[in-house]
């Protein structure tokens, strides 16, 4: 993929539009970026087809028909993803379906934009492929498009991106240099959010978390997933929770199910964060962040954890530690009340050292 990264780069998204031979460019969205589309949109000037702005997390199915009817219509031939991952997630899905080529323009820190994997949602169930047809032509890291982004929404999509990194660190087929960028992405984020959480214009701050930010999905898209995003994936996909805010809250419990069976792994994470405690570490950093931290708060109920855990152990990613059902069981029921995970310290004892 070809990426362009720094401060004012979507002024040359015409000219990466032509590049791709793009000559009527559909411009996707959410309905709360639908402004900020529109004005992408406006710089593309005769190459616009106009905007979809109807994209909507978890990827739903019937959302995705009612873009390939605006693809059709309007003879689009190629689309430009503007926002996170909900956005993304659409512009993959037309592409599995077209073959259109895309360019992402990430306002957000999903990460999504840097992988070949895209999760559809139908009839309640959320539905994971990789495949280098979703992977974007061209991403455009413009740092200036993420100084308005709500502090709320950039502490959870943070913690979003560190699950990536976090996963990849103890990923069936990782490798040493995925390693090394994984590490490095969490410490990148790790520092800069603390700093925008109080400064949410800081310019400095924003491009090391948008580094960090590119660095986990790269590491999520070379190597595979396990515990923490399969849980992340049932959640949102049958239960309709939020999909950054999840992420938040499940990370410190599949790391901390994960510790006996990763200490290499939580020995990175540890010392990336600064922490003597991967899980504990994570926990304290999304509530140093003010971001939720159960997922009572995000509208679970306690009566649906029973089936939660068993959605979650019927077809189970690769994971370090075996998916055992009373374990984890245990795991979403500290996750539904917010627990801070129990320390693993002789596990990854010196970590921070």
């Amino acid at each position: 993929m070809r990426v362009l990264f720094g401060n004012g780069t979507v002024a040359k998204l015409a000219f990466e539009a032509e590049r791709l031979g793009m000559k009527r460019v559909l411009v996707l969205s959410t309905p709360e970026q639908a402004a900020q589309a529109q004005d992408i949109a406006t710089t593309l000037g005769p190459l616009s087809a106009g905007v979809f702005s109807q994209a909507t997390m978890h990827t739903p199915s019937h959302i995705t028909e009612l873009a390939l009817e605006v693809v059709r219509r309007e003879a689009v031939d190629g689309v430009v993803s503007v926002g996170g991952g909900s956005t993304t997630g659409l512009g993959k899905a037309i592409a599995l379906r077209t073959d259109l080529p895309q360019i992402v323009i990430p306002t957000t820190y999903a990460g999504s934009e840097m992988t070949p994997i895209l999760g559809e949602t139908n009839n309640g169930e959320k539905v994971t492929q990789r495949t280098l047809k979703v992977l974007p032509e061209t991403t455009i890291y413009d740092v200036s498009l993420t100084l308005s982004l709500p502090v709320g929404l950039t502490a959870t999509s943070g913690m979003n991106a560190i699950a990536h990194a976090v996963e990849a660190l103890y990923a069936e087929e990782g490798n040493p240099i995925i390693s090394l960028m994984a590490e490095d992405a969490i410490a990148a984020l790790a520092a800069a959010l603390p700093v925008i959480i109080e400064k949410p214009r800081d310019l400095e701050a924003r491009t090391r978390a948008q580094y960090g930010a590119w660095l986990c999905g790269v590491a999520l898209g070379s190597v595979g997933m396990a515990l923490h995003h399969k849980l992340c994936h049932v959640l949102g996909g049958s239960f309709g929770l939020p999909h950054a805010e999840t992420h938040t809250v499940v990370l410190p419990h599949a790391v901390a199910y994960n510790a006996a069976a990763a200490p290499e792994a939580m020995r990175r994470i540890a010392r990336a964060l600064g922490a003597s405690d991967a899980a504990g570490g994570l926990h304290d950093i999304a509530r140093k962040l003010n971001a939720p931290t159960a997922l009572a708060a995000l509208g679970m109920k306690e009566s649906d954890l029973d089936r939660a855990a068993d959605l979650a152990t019927a077809k189970p990613y690769p994971n370090p530690r075996p998916l055992e059902r009373t374990a984890i069981r245990a795991l979403l029921e500290d996750a539904f009340r917010g627990a801070r995970p129990k320390s693993s310290n002789s596990v990854i004892h010196g970590a921070a050292a």
